[in-house]
């Protein structure tokens, strides 16, 4: 086996040297690809294929990589593929000339050539382009994997998207996807009276999330500083500030593990609505949902990991309380105390800290039986206090808070509250989570004094949501993992 090996990276540098030899010679003829400027595109493959009809006989412009070529002496065959996919073309001595013809057998597999010449069907009826002209505008100096399958090597799939890009189609159209996502999301919340704006990544107070932030050094003030681990906090002071309906679409940071559904870099969309409420959160969040869906993938109906999740129907909304009686067979309603509720942990075998309060153990079981049941799209209401330091408190009952998570496919897509606006009861929140910081919950806010003052001036009642939109899109491309989903996943670095 390692002698096979060693042949086959004999044969690979062998192949990487005929390579730069054939851009050497093309240097010494003057014919350097890499001096070519632009080339002017007409037409795609896709529309080519699409608007077969209305092109047949006339002549386009195509550019794009040779991933195969098929030399038969006097007439070859050659597919190219571009941003839409792949098409064929028919490149004969005597329609390109023959020193044009002889530079084209001399085109390696992975250059990037443009290609002019008539739509037309081969008698298989293949629809291709009889060529007219090959120029070769990029040479390729590397191998393409014969063989890229997401099934194998997915290290070098994430370290080398490049190469996955080229390789599989498939992968190409999920970040397509990804995009046309995106801009479905900025035309609606547009439409809606929304204000996209921009808020500090560098900060001095991570707040807004249950988080680790990664830290820095600011070198010109000498002051440590934090990448954002949320965009809560200066949207609200812009609600403040009288800009009544704002979001903003940009990258956290979380210092934390990796996964299928965690990388520490992420994309979130966060929105602030002045003078609504969590309700009014639940009602744009499921619409959104809906508008996306249509607008990218024309149905409310989709498939993920082989289970149909219907967007049309209303989504189920259920109190925590309600869903952990539903699927725990436990009513919290009826516990009192800490004790008991640690107790009753004890009995299930659930794992909690000295620390936990009554609201914290409600949660753990949440996690343990709940979790896994939230299948079709699902909010899930009325959070307890003590995991909810910025929203407000349910009038009815203050030690819940009107609080949301969209949950689908057993993963929370969507968080949103009332939010808080008492700038007392704010600092007391505050410093309830300082003082779990102080006993080791390196996750917990800190005192955001500036929040605090702002909110004194006066914050009117506001609804307010934050979507994970890397989740959003792995359940509309069906997308196993996160990475499947970012062009570039945080990798561990090569030694």
């Amino acid at each position: 086996m390692e002698e096979q090996r060693n042949g086959q990276e004999q044969d690979i540098n062998q192949l990487l040297k005929v390579r730069r030899s054939k851009l050497t010679e093309l240097k010494e003829e003057g014919k350097n690809p890499f001096t070519i400027m632009k080339y002017e595109l007409t037409h795609h493959s896709r529309e080519i294929k699409g608007h077969f009809e209305e092109l047949e006989g006339k002549t386009v412009s195509i550019a794009g990589r040779m991933m195969s070529k098929r030399v038969m002496g006097k007439a070859s065959f050659c597919n190219v593929q571009d941003l839409q996919g792949m098409i064929q073309a028919y490149v004969a001595r005597d329609a390109v000339g023959e020193e044009e013809y002889k530079a084209f057998k001399k085109m390696d597999i992975g250059d990037i050539a443009g290609i002019k010449g008539e739509v037309f069907r081969t008698k298989m009826g293949e629809i291709s382009i009889h060529a007219s002209s090959v120029i070769l505008l990029s040479k390729s100096l590397q191998i393409l994997p014969e063989k890229y399958h997401g099934l194998t090597n997915t290290d070098l799939r994430y370290r080398q998207r490049y190469v996955d890009l080229i390789m599989n189609q498939e992968v190409k159209d999920t970040f397509i996807k990804r995009s046309q996502i995106i801009g479905a999301i900025r035309r609606y919340l547009d439409g809606q009276g929304f204000m996209e704006v921009e808020t500090p990544v560098l900060v001095p107070n991570a707040g807004g999330a249950s988080a680790r932030p990664f830290d820095t050094h600011f070198n010109a003030l000498d002051e440590d500083v934090h990448l954002r681990i949320s965009l809560e906090l200066y949207l609200k002071r812009l609600i403040v500030g009288g800009l009544e309906r704002v979001y903003e679409i940009g990258r956290v940071f979380r210092n934390e593990g990796l996964s299928v559904r965690h990388n520490p870099e992420f994309t979130l969309l966060e929105l602030y609505q002045a003078y609504t409420d969590y309700h009014g959160m639940m009602d744009l969040c499921e619409n959104l949902y809906r508008h996306v869906a249509m607008e990218v993938l024309g149905t409310l109906k989709i498939t993920y990991d082989e289970v149909e999740i219907d967007l049309e129907k209303p989504f189920e909304r259920l109190t925590m309380l309600e869903a952990v009686k539903k699927y725990a067979g436990v009513d919290f309603s009826e516990i009192k105390t800490e004790e008991e509720a640690k107790a009753l942990a004890d009995k299930h075998h659930i794992h909690y800290e000295n620390r936990h309060k009554r609201g914290d153990m409600l949660n753990l079981f949440f996690e343990e039986y709940v979790e896994e049941q939230l299948v079709q799209p699902t909010f899930i209401m009325d959070h307890p206090v003590e995991i909810s330091p910025l929203a407000k408190r349910k009038p009815s009952n203050p030690d819940y808070t009107e609080r949301f998570e969209l949950f689908i496919t057993k993963r929370e897509m969507a968080n949103a509250f009332s939010e808080l606006n008492d700038p007392i009861d704010q600092r007391g929140r505050f410093e309830a989570q300082e003082e779990l910081r102080a006993q080791g919950d390196e996750e917990a806010n800190t005192i955001d004094e500036d929040f605090l003052n702002a909110l004194e001036y006066g914050m009117p009642p506001t609804g307010g949501i934050g979507f994970g939109i890397d989740r959003m899109v792995m359940l509309l491309t069906n997308s196993a993992a996160i990475r499947d989903v970012l062009l570039f996943p945080t990798m561990k670095t090569r030694d």
